[in-house]
C-alpha cells in the first residue's frame, strides 16, 4: 500500500511538473528544430542559427512575438508539435501522406534535392544505382530514411540522430554511404574531406513548416511569412548568407 501512495504521488508530482514545463507565455512563440543540418539549422557557439531559424524568427517578428528555440532530434520535435509542445517545427521537413495524417503544413518554401555520400579514400558506393545490398546511413525520421526503406533494397539501415555520427562512421567503414539533402551534404563534406558526394540526384523533394492539426491561425500567418519571403528573394539570401559562412568556417 505504502508503494502505492508513493507511486501515485510521484504521478501527481510529475504531471504538475509536465504541465509547468510546457505553459505558454503568450507573448513567445517555440519552434522546434534539430541542429544538426546545416545551412538549415546548426550550432554556433551556443545559438542555433540557420536558414529555418532566419524564417522562424521573420514569423515571429510577424506576429509580434519573442522567438524561443527548442532544440531537440528531429523525431522528437515532429512528436512535440503535434503534442502542442512546441508551436511550430522548422527543420527541413517534408511533406508526406503520413506526415499529414497528423500534423498540418505551410506552404513549401525550398526544393532539396537528396543524394550520396561516400568514402572518398575507399567508396564501397561505385553510383547512386549501386545501394542494394548496402549499409545505408540515414537520419531517423528523415524523407530518406523512408525513401530508402521503400526504394533500396539495403543490407541495412542505419539510422541515426545525428549527420556527425553518420560522418563518422562512413569514414571508418562502419557504413556504405549516406543518403541526405544536398546542402547539408556539402557542408559535411566541407569539414570531412575524407568524404565525397557521389555525381546524380537520387530524388526530389520540398521543406515545409510542420504546425499542430487544425492551427489554421497560426499556420495563415506562416504562410503569409513564406510568401512575403519568397516574393522578396530573400529565403535564396539566407541560404546564400549561411552556405557562404559555413565555407568559410
Amino acid at each position: 500500500m505504502k508503494k502505492k501512495v508513493i507511486s501515485i504521488l510521484t504521478i501527481m508530482v510529475f504531471s504538475v511538473l509536465l504541465f509547468a514545463g510546457c505553459k505558454k507565455d503568450k507573448d513567445t512563440i517555440i519552434v522546434g528544430t534539430e541542429a544538426s543540418f546545416a545551412p538549415y539549422e546548426y550550432l554556433e557557439g551556443d545559438e542555433v542559427v540557420g536558414v529555418d531559424m532566419d524564417i522562424a524568427k521573420a514569423i515571429a517578428d510577424y506576429m509580434g512575438k519573442k522567438l524561443v528555440i527548442k532544440n531537440m532530434d528531429f523525431k522528437g520535435a515532429l512528436a512535440a508539435v503535434q503534442s502542442g509542445q512546441v508551436d511550430f517545427v522548422a527543420a527541413g521537413v517534408s511533406v508526406d501522406g503520413e506526415r499529414l495524417k497528423v500534423m498540418d503544413f505551410s506552404i513549401d518554401y525550398v526544393d532539396s534535392t537528396e543524394v550520396v555520400v561516400v568514402n572518398k579514400e575507399n567508396p564501397t558506393v561505385k553510383s547512386i544505382d549501386d545501394l542494394d545490398g548496402k549499409i545505408i546511413g540515414v537520419q531517423e525520421g528523415n524523407i530518406a530514411d523512408f525513401w530508402v526503406e521503400e526504394n533500396v533494397n539495403a543490407k541495412e539501415i542505419r539510422r541515426y540522430i545525428k549527420f556527425g555520427q553518420a560522418a563518422e562512421d562512413l569514414k571508418n567503414g562502419k557504413i556504405d554511404c549516406i543518403v541526405m539533402d544536398n546542402f547539408p551534404a556539402e557542408e559535411m563534406v566541407a569539414t570531412n574531406p575524407e568524404l565525397a558526394i557521389l555525381d546524380g540526384i537520387l530524388f526530389q523533394d520540398k521543406y515545409a513548416i510542420a504546425v499542430k492539426k487544425g492551427n489554421k491561425e497560426l499556420l495563415d500567418a506562416i504562410n503569409t511569412v513564406i510568401g512575403q519571403l519568397k516574393a522578396e528573394g530573400k529565403i535564396e539570401e539566407f541560404i546564400a548568407n549561411h552556405t557562404s559562412k559555413n565555407k568559410q568556417n
